[in-house]
């Protein structure tokens, strides 16, 4: 017994196969089409630097708020204080971050340590070790010239130079 086909079971079969062809069909112009949007976009972010930079400082500003110059220096406690209403944490809170900084200073310039440490954007603290010096005789005196003077021997010690960085030096301007 065999089955002939009508006209009705081919359109069937035609129209179960028709999607499978467009599929492809679909997805050729898809991938131009995202191409060429790419390319206006890579255009669009050629910007000078300093174009780029104020944008970025834009971005990265927080809500405009009013920062006002003080007359007098804060203490410890108006500081914690003040620092605490800004930022929505407690006293306590704002307390054990400071002593937490002061801990992870001391162990980055503390002896045989990295030597340096980093406050991103406001300071820079270094350790800078001076070597010993010999004792002098007869060296000039730059007070009382014609006359010579002996230097003491001085030991070796560790200096600590703290540098500004860019956000600290634009607040001063």
């Amino acid at each position: 017994m065999a089955v002939k086909k009508t006209p009705a079971t081919k359109k069937a079969t035609a129209a179960k196969k028709a999607p499978a062809k467009k599929a492809p069909v679909s997805k050729t112009p898809v991938a131009k089409k995202a191409a060429v949007k790419k390319a206006p976009a890579k255009t669009a972010a050629k910007v000078t630097p300093a174009k780029a930079r104020a944008a970025a400082a834009a971005k990265s500003a927080t809500p405009a708020r009013k920062i006002t110059a003080l007359r007098e220096k804060l203490t410890k406690t108006q500081m914690v204080t003040e620092i605490a209403e800004n930022t929505g944490l407690n006293r306590k809170e704002v307390n054990s971050v400071l002593e937490e900084l002061g801990i992870v200073i001391e162990r980055h310039i503390k002896k045989r340590a990295v030597g340096e440490f980093t406050l991103p954007g406001l300071l820079k603290i270094k350790t800078v070790k001076k070597p010993a010096q010999k004792a002098r005789k007869n060296v000039p005196n730059p007070f009382r010239p014609g006359e010579t003077m002996d230097v003491a021997a001085k030991p070796a010690s560790t200096k600590i130079k703290i540098l500004p960085l860019k956000k600290l030096k634009d607040m001063a301007l």
